[in-house]
This record gives structure tokens, C-alpha cells and sequence, in this order.
């Protein structure tokens, strides 16, 4: 089993990369957090890889962080939840954030992640709420920024369901939110909106 990588970024493509290592390229399925944090073509990435075999297929798919890995091991354990649907999962929200709402049982906020419904958010309180590790509880229960946390997850959430990108809007919320002095939701994403259309 390939458990890393380490090489070449050759293609770079939703939710696809391209690792060349030592001359062979190996295609890698990466949640959108790891997609935008390995840079360019043509730079060094290293990835953690969690690989699956099937009948029909050999495939790879590759984390920037053993967090991410792990969480994804422990999504595609629940019953009727894919590879397909955890990348979805990780795409959608912060590892942190999914413990931290897996723990406290925040079903509200997991159905707010795109492709999961009432019912596969049930399931993922009821089978993973004693199956994460240690260390990422403590991660999880750490303090909240200051009054921003909530509302800057809010306005993302809104954003992704709009169309974008959610690591790709995250810096222009925190700078919003760090600069203006409105804490409520609606004046904080009709701001963040026309910084985005700049």
C-alpha cells in the first residue's frame, strides 16, 4: 500500500493532482483544503496517501495534513459514506470544526456541508463521536476567536453555497471581519460580496 508521496506536482485540476515521482506520475483525490494548500505546478509536494483497492481500480487519495487523513479514514468507516462523499466532507469544512461538531452532536452545522443530509449527519454523530483521536478532541475544544467564529462560519458557508470556493474566499472573510466594525451576518457578507467582486 502507498501510505506517501513525495515529488513533482505535474497536473493540478479539481479534485485531481498529479505527483511525478522518480519519473512515474500518480494521480492523487484530494479534498479542496490540500488542493489549495501544495501550490503550483512544477513545486515539491508531499502528501499523506490513503489508498484503496477495488475490483475495478487502484486509487489514491492524498491529505497536507495527518489531521485530514485520519478524519477521512474515519468518514469512509461510517455506514453509507464513500470516498466521493468524505473528500466532499473535508472540502466543506474545517477538520477542527467537523470534530467539534460531531462531538457536541451539531447536526445543524454538519447538513450546512454540501452533500450531507439530516440523516447521514445523525449517522456521523452516532458512529464517530467516540471514534476521534485524542489529540483532535483537544484541538476541537480549544477557545473560539472571539466573537467572530461563529458568523465567519456562517458567511462561508453562505459563499460556498453560492459558488465559491471555500479556501479560496477564507483570507477575504478574516480581513472583512478584522476590519469592519459590524459583527452581525448579513452586513459582514454584503461587505465581504463587493470585496470578492473587486
Amino acid at each position: 500500500m502507498i501510505a506517501h508521496l513525495s515529488g513533482t506536482l505535474l497536473e493540478k485540476q479539481v479534485p485531481r493532482l498529479v505527483v511525478d515521482v522518480g519519473g512515474v506520475g500518480y494521480e492523487v483525490l484530494v479534498p479542496l483544503s490540500t488542493f489549495y494548500a501544495v501550490g503550483d505546478r512544477g513545486e515539491r509536494v508531499a502528501l499523506g496517501v490513503y489508498t484503496r483497492v477495488t475490483d475495478e481500480a487502484i486509487q489514491l487519495y492524498g491529505f497536507h495534513t495527518a489531521l485530514e487523513r485520519t478524519l477521512f479514514e474515519r468518514l469512509i468507516g461510517v455506514n453509507g459514506v464513500g470516498p466521493k462523499l468524505a473528500l466532499a466532507v473535508l472540502s466543506g469544512i474545517e477538520p477542527a470544526e467537523l470534530v467539534r461538531a460531531v462531538r457536541h452532536g451539531d447536526v445543524a452545522r454538519l447538513t450546512r456541508t454540501p452533500g450531507i443530509g439530516r440523516k447521514t449527519a445523525e449517522r456521523l454523530v452516532l458512529e464517530l463521536k467516540d471514534r476521534l483521536p485524542a489529540a483532535v478532541d483537544e484541538a476541537a475544544d480549544a477557545p473560539r476567536r472571539a466573537g467572530g467564529d461563529e458568523v465567519r462560519d456562517d458567511i462561508l458557508s453562505a459563499l460556498v453555497n453560492l459558488g465559491y470556493q471555500r479556501h479560496a474566499v477564507e483570507k477575504t472573510v478574516d480581513t472583512v471581519i478584522g476590519r469592519s466594525e459590524a459583527r452581525a451576518f448579513e452586513p459582514l457578507l454584503r461587505e465581504t460580496l463587493r470585496e470578492l467582486a473587486r
